[in-house]
């Protein structure tokens, strides 16, 4: 998923909005859903990447790990899932060299 939004440690980041990528993947038995192909016993790709998208346009955070932090806990607490794992790239980073993105990723669980 690609979103134009304001995340960044340095005030001028929370203020010009820049290139975000996320990758979502989750954890699920699919053989119910993929026996009885049946939408009701998987997870909608859609209403998860209305998901992802209104945390990461709608709020601000300085950290790239916050934000996986909040997609990782929204998807588990909306989604009959038993894990969730989300990387988040900045490639529009400036580090002072040539790189293609920094990013992060974190995978978490039902406790």
């Amino acid at each position: 998923m690609r979103f134009e939004a304001r995340h960044g440690y340095y005030d001028w980041e929370q203020l010009q909005t820049q290139a975000f990528e996320v990758d979502v993947e989750l954890i699920k038995n699919l053989q119910p859903a993929g026996t009885e192909d049946d939408l009701t016993q998987t997870v909608d790709y859609g209403k998860v990447y209305a998901a992802v998208r209104q945390i990461v346009v709608s709020t601000s955070f300085k950290l790239l790990e916050a934000l996986a932090e909040a997609i990782s806990h929204e998807l588990l607490a909306d989604f009959d899932v038993t894990e969730v794992g989300v990387r988040v790239r900045k490639p529009g980073v400036q580090l002072g060299g040539p790189l293609d993105y920094a990013g992060v990723e974190v995978w978490r669980s039902r406790s």
